[in-house]
């Protein structure tokens, strides 16, 4: 596993809990990149690190896509709730 290199951004609010859901559920950033693709969002392996890292914006679209994909509610992600969809 390697270590971020960059400190925190502050451009997103999402970016911690999508990647804390995505390895809570065993995921790869290639494996949430193939499902971003189907959901039909185009997203590159370094446009994730980014979003993960809260140093890219998010768009709407991939908010969404990424609630389905991870299986969490939108709300969750962006912090206004704690607990996980299901």
């Amino acid at each position: 596993m390697r270590l971020r290199k960059q400190d925190l951004g502050d451009r997103n609010l999402i970016g911690h809990r999508v990647e804390s859901v995505r390895k809570q559920k065993g995921m790869k950033q290639k494996e949430l990149l193939a499902q971003l693709q189907v959901s039909g969002v185009d997203m590159n392996a370094s446009g994730l690190s980014k979003l993960e890292g809260q140093i890219r914006f998010v768009t709407d679209v991939e908010l969404v896509a990424l609630a389905d994909i991870l299986e969490v509610s939108v709300d969750y992600l962006l912090g206004r709730d704690e607990k996980i969809k299901n």
